[in-house]
Formats: C-alpha cells, sequence, structure tokens
C-alpha cells in the first residue's frame, strides 16, 4: 500500500508538469516544432545520460549477474506485451506499436526512482535500451510495413543503444565511480531532467489533442484498457511464477504498467500517418494511468 501511495503522489507531481507543459502551448509559449525538439532532446542526450548514470555503480560479478537477469526479464514482459498487441490489434498498426511499447523512459525511470530508489533503474537500463531499439526497428516496420526498418543499421546506431553501451563499458571497466567529479555532476544534472522535460513534452500533446473527440472515441479507451490493465496482468502473473529478486520484480513491473510511450506520437509524426490519432492514444493514457498505476502495484506488493 505504501507503495502505491508513492507511485500515486509521483503521477501527480507528473501530471502538474504535464499541466505546465499544457499551458504553454495554449499559451503558445511553447510550439509543436519547441515539443519536438525537446523530444529529439531527450532521445538524444537526456535519456541515454540517465541510463550510462545508472551504470555509475562498482562492479562486481553480483551486479552483473543481476544486470543480465534484469534484461531477460525485461525482454520476457516486452515478448508479452508484443504478442499480446500483436494480437489483439494485428488490422490497427498505431494501436499494435501504442500498445507493444510502454512510456518506460519518460514515466517509468522517475516512478522507480521515487518508489524504490536511485539505485533500481539500474533494473530498467536493459529493458529501455531493447523497447528503444524494437520501436526503431519492428514498431517502424508495424507502422510503414517495410521489413527494412529491422536492418542491423537501425539496431545498433541509435542513441540509446550509444547510451547503454557506453554506460555498460564504465560498469566493466569500473570507470564509472571513477569519473570526474564535474563529469559525475553533469551526467547527474542532465539525468535529473529527465520527469519534468518528458512531462512537458506530453503536456503538449494533450494540448494538441481534441478533447471532445479523445473522451467520446471508445477505440482509444479499448487501447489504453490493453495496454494499461491487459498487459500488465498477464505480466504480473508472469512474474509471480519467476524466483527472482522483488525489487527486481517490482522495478520491471512499474516499466511494464507504464502508459503508452510518447514515441509512438514521434514515429507516426515522421511517417506522415494519423498524428492527432497517436497523440491522443499517449494523451488518453497517461490521464487514465493516474488511477490504474496505483492499482496495478497495489495488486504487485501483495502477489510478488
Amino acid at each position: 500500500m505504501e507503495m502505491a501511495l508513492i507511485v500515486f503522489r509521483q503521477t501527480l507531481v507528473m501530471f502538474l508538469y504535464m499541466l505546465a507543459g499544457f499551458a504553454l502551448f495554449k499559451s503558445g509559449k511553447l510550439t509543436a516544432r519547441g515539443s519536438k525538439d525537446i523530444a529529439s532532446l531527450l532521445l538524444w542526450l537526456i535519456i541515454p545520460a540517465v541510463l550510462i548514470n545508472s551504470f555509475c555503480v562498482d562492479f562486481s560479478e553480483e551486479k552483473l549477474w543481476e544486470f543480465l537477469q534484469s534484461a531477460l526479464l525485461g525482454a520476457l514482459s516486452l515478448a508479452v506485451a508484443i504478442a499480446i498487441a500483436r494480437l489483439i490489434f494485428r488490422k490497427a498498426p498505431i494501436d499494435d506499436f501504442a500498445a507493444a511499447f510502454s512510456n518506460a523512459g519518460f514515466i517509468g525511470i522517475p516512478l522507480v526512482q521515487a518508489s524504490i530508489g536511485p539505485e533500481a533503474v539500474f533494473y530498467l537500463v536493459g529493458i529501455i535500451a531493447m523497447l528503444n531499439m524494437l520501436q526503431w526497428t519492428y514498431g517502424v516496420s508495424i507502422l510503414t510495413g517495410e521489413k527494412s526498418a529491422t536492418s542491423i543499421k537501425n539496431i545498433l546506431f541509435n542513441p540509446i543503444m550509444a547510451g547503454a553501451a557506453v554506460g555498460f563499458l564504465l560498469f566493466l571497466t569500473g570507470l564509472g565511480t571513477k569519473l570526474p567529479g564535474v563529469v559525475s555532476t553533469t551526467l547527474n544534472g542532465i539525468a535529473a531532467m529527465n520527469a519534468p522535460m518528458a512531462m512537458l513534452v506530453l503536456g503538449s500533446y494533450l494540448a494538441q489533442s481534441d478533447w471532445r473527440s479523445m473522451l467520446l472515441r471508445g477505440r482509444l479507451y479499448w487501447t489504453s484498457a490493453v495496454r494499461l490493465l491487459v498487459i500488465p496482468a498477464a505480466t504480473l502473473l508472469l512474474f509471480r511464477l519467476l524466483p527472482l529478486p522483488r525489487e527486481m520484480l517490482l522495478t520491471l513491473f512499474i516499466a511494464s504498467s507504464a502508459p503508452i510511450g510518447a514515441n509512438v506520437a514521434v514515429y507516426v509524426q515522421l511517417h506522415d500517418m494519423d498524428y492527432p490519432y497517436a497523440c491522443q492514444t499517449v494523451a488518453l493514457s497517461t490521464l487514465l494511468s493516474v488511477i490504474t498505476l496505483p492499482l496495478m502495484l497495489m495488486a504487485a506488493d501483495l502477489v510478488l
């Protein structure tokens, strides 16, 4: 129950960040181009810095084993999400993409930091790297129908994979805890921007949505329900069977229970598809997650 309350408070904090983004966009102080630039900043600088920073811990065989376990657990949870989304939304590519990929970076990281602790972000590195890799490849192939989106180049050369690779190298060599103070301070400062900047972007997506259309569109509620309830429930059943550390299970479950990732709107916009609808999937699922996330964490707290 205590963890659910912490998550509820944190989701409210992030909701206030979103309201700030909403107000800035509505007042003309933040434009669509500006929100896209912030999203790019998150993708190319802030989230990679978060991943690198999470690897700045003392190396040990136990830590390495924990990382490998959490990466495998993340892969399993992603496989569950992708399979369920594909089964339900095979003929609806935007919904398929939206349901399959949670907002593990923008929302998962700050929630884990607040409810479990900053050190638990270490468990998220694998799933965030794989999630972003799959969005760049499998996700784009869903949207475009082009198999070439799954090229080795797209898999290896992207900022998330670069951040994870640099961080892992620092961890293996032990240099992560020996960085100069100015470098560590810079990394911490950039990483701390993750939650507010991400929520500002989501607030701008809310401001760009047709609220009447969004609230009356049943299809959006169904997509949100799959992302926020069906997939987390299936993931929780899987996690219940695994003899892994509880903190690791809870961390990965938070990532799996997060709302639709903001990147669906970014990728849909890049490929000239139904951008307003993509924004609505992100906006509505994020609003509903204020209710569903604490409920899911209450269930996980009891089951795990």
